[in-house]
């Protein structure tokens, strides 16, 4: 960049015996034809405009510098841009705002790139509503509503000076502030202040919302896991209902029978001494099991009296474990011929 400036010295102020006025400046770099260091403005017209605007800017706000450096856009491309550099004093009790304007190449037709210098004193503000705090890019209502010839350079520094008053750019301690009252601003101020304090309460309600959404996330989370907790319960509710319905049907089934049994044999036509006829095997494996069964069943209530009337002490020991072997025998024979006849012991359970 130094070595830039000191060609572009050379080049536009040989012909100068002293240091050329800021005019005499910006007529040199507009009438430079060099293909190293000419801006890139070539209409006739344009031109007229580019030196009208900035030499009623440097007018308007002496502090103000004409130059010509090279800019950098964002796609990368590089060119020689016309800019003026200068501080805005927006008053007494405020820091200094260094500015540099560029102009694009197809000015007046589209903005000037305004950015704001970086200051180790004063950092600019994080969330500044008009310049973005990486950069020090500018984007005001001013230059976003920017329309050739309604705007030129002049009126964008006055606004400039209006809404950095309101809202500057800088970290200080700042004094009180001044009064300001709507009657007393112009349409244009009171946009920008408009659109200033529409930005923090975009910005505070925007943290609200972000802090809302999380809260929302979490409890949608919780949500999703107490859907799948209810659906799991209502999985295996469902297959208790089907199990505990199959066995209603077979509980019915086995209830229709035995109220069919219960029709053909009914107690009140029976006599008494004639009730367990009723109960009569269909064939002889029946009729061994029945028999079988009741003798193990009497077995067992057998073993279970010798067991309480040897712990009374009315049976001696000796008698007692000769009658159980014996009994054990019988039982076991039963259970035996059962088994030989491919019968489950699990009819005597």
């Amino acid at each position: 960049m130094d070595y830039f400036k000191s060609l572009a010295h050379e080049l536009f102020f040989n012909n100068f015996e002293t240091p050329p006025t800021s005019i005499q400046f910006i007529d040199a770099a507009l009438s430079c034809t060099s293909p190293i260091f000419a801006p890139p403005y070539t209409d006739p017209n344009q031109i007229r405009i580019i030196r009208r605007h900035l030499v009623s800017l440097l007018q308007d706000y002496p502090s103000f510098k004409p130059s010509i450096d090279p800019f950098t856009h964002d796609d990368g491309t590089s060119v020689n841009l016309l800019n003026a550099n200068g501080e805005l004093q927006v008053s007494s009790s405020t820091p200094p705002i260094p500015l540099t304007i560029w102009l694009h190449e197809s000015y007046p037709f589209i903005a000037p790139i305004v950015l704001v210098s970086t200051n180790i004193d004063f950092p600019i503000y994080d969330n500044h509503p008009f310049v973005e705090s990486s950069s020090g890019a500018i984007s005001s209502f001013y230059l976003v509503n920017w329309k050739y010839p309604g705007c030129n350079l002049s009126d964008l520094v006055h606004n400039l000076i209006k809404i950095f008053s309101h809202n500057h750019p800088f970290y200080y301690s700042p004094s009180n502030d001044n009064f300001f009252h709507p009657s007393l601003a112009s349409r244009r101020e009171a946009v920008d202040r408009l659109s200033c304090n529409l930005y923090y309460d975009t910005t505070e309600l925007l943290s609200k919302t972000h802090d809302e959404v999380e809260e929302l996330s979490s409890l949608r989370e919780q949500m999703v896991k107490r859907a799948i907790i209810a659906e799991f319960t209502v999985d295996e509710h469902e297959n208790e209902r089907t199990e505990l319905k199959e066995r209603v049907k077979i509980l019915t089934d086995e209830a229709d029978k035995l109220s069919s049994w219960l029709k053909v044999n009914d107690q009140s036509s029976i006599p008494e001494d004639k009730i367990e006829d009723a109960f009569e095997a269909t064939d002889e494996d029946s009729k061994v099991l029945i028999d079988c069964i009741a003798a193990d069943r009497a077995t067992e209530d057998l073993i279970y009296s010798l067991d309480n009337v040897v712990e009374k002490g009315v049976v001696p020991l000796g008698t007692y474990l000769k009658q159980v072997r014996l009994l054990a025998r019988d039982q076991f024979f039963g259970r035996a011929k059962l088994v030989k006849m491919g019968i489950s012991l699990q009819w005597l359970d």
